[in-house]
């Protein structure tokens, strides 16, 4: 995402040289979606991925739409919406299957059913392997299981966000053998310990008007960022591996996605799954960041989430 919009400026030839890198890393679940740059991200990976699509898992999502007002969001998950959505998808990546399809939220106005009916059509057809859901509730995921396999529900997953865990919905999953795709495991950044101030931010990123990223809220946070840094030094590695680690030892179902534009942080990212956490070292992490204990929401409008 953060390569096409939201996170500042994005640089095409140090994104695509990133994707190219972790493929050579052998880091090859590639996330993007419609609504990420309009379009342009999966334009992008596109791109990247030309000549290279046998090592590559492939997902994308469907069903956030933006009009010409750039803040402007509606959900959509009507069967004729998903059919062209996925179209359009094909073509701006320039792959004939997308190996899995998730819904991107919820539509409050659409059945699951008829959505995931929908989506089972487009496997049918051989367009899509897999489907998915994101940031759907525990009840949602088994109304959509019951029409047709879901393969894994993506929702924001970290030591910032662990809500997930007291709704049901990582119990569901487990019972019905779907996979768990984190997004966010890093906490948009923040645990990363590099984000100091608010001010650090480039000015068009998303974050500067995130609950989390507020005034007061921010310092909160970043108290208990402090907290995992002196775990990680312990531990040695760097504040973001060991968020990574931590949702890496969450469970072999549980798969991260960290985003990054840049190289260097791949290479950081990616060195995390050589790292075992002992269970003294996951107590020390729960104690610095207590369950709950974020302060913010994790949107400034929650309404789309967990439907």
């Amino acid at each position: 995402m953060g390569m096409s919009e939201f996170y500042g400026t994005g640089d095409d030839r140090e994104s695509i040289a990133t994707i190219h890198r972790a493929l050579e890393l052998g880091v090859t679940f590639l996330d993007t979606a419609d609504m990420y740059g309009s379009g342009a991200n999966e334009e992008l990976v596109g791109r990247a991925i030309h000549g290279r699509r046998d090592s590559v898992f492939l997902a994308t999502k469907f069903g956030i739409v933006r009009g010409d007002d750039p803040t402007a969001r509606r959900i959509d998950g009507s069967a004729a919406y998903v059919r062209a959505a996925c179209d359009a998808s094909l073509k701006r990546l320039g792959v004939e299957t997308i190996d899995l399809y998730y819904q991107h939220r919820v539509d409050a106005n659409t059945p699951i059913e008829e959505t995931v009916g929908a989506m089972a059509e487009l496997v049918r057809a051989g367009k899509v392997r897999h489907i998915g859901l994101s940031e759907a509730s525990a009840a949602t995921i088994r109304r959509a299981a019951a029409v047709h396999a879901i393969a894994a529900v993506q929702s924001e997953y970290s030591l910032f966000s662990r809500d997930i865990e007291d709704t049901g919905v990582i119990s569901t999953l487990r019972e019905l053998g779907i996979a768990l795709v984190a997004y966010s495991p890093i906490g948009r950044g923040l645990l990363s310990g590099t984000i100091r101030r608010v001010d650090d931010l480039a000015a068009g990123d998303f974050r500067r008007s995130s609950p989390r990223f507020a005034d007061g809220n921010f310092a909160h946070n970043a108290a208990a960022v402090d907290r995992v840094q002196a775990v990680a030094a312990e531990v040695g590695v760097t504040p973001a591996q060991l968020a990574l680690a931590w949702v890496l030892a969450q469970g072999d179902d549980i798969v991260p996605i960290p985003g990054t534009k840049r190289v260097r942080y791949l290479e950081e990212n990616a060195a995390a799954a050589e790292i075992q956490l002992t269970p003294l070292e996951l107590t020390r992490l729960a104690d610095a960041v207590p369950k709950g204990s974020a302060a913010g929401e994790r949107y400034g409008d929650m309404s789309f989430v967990n439907r």
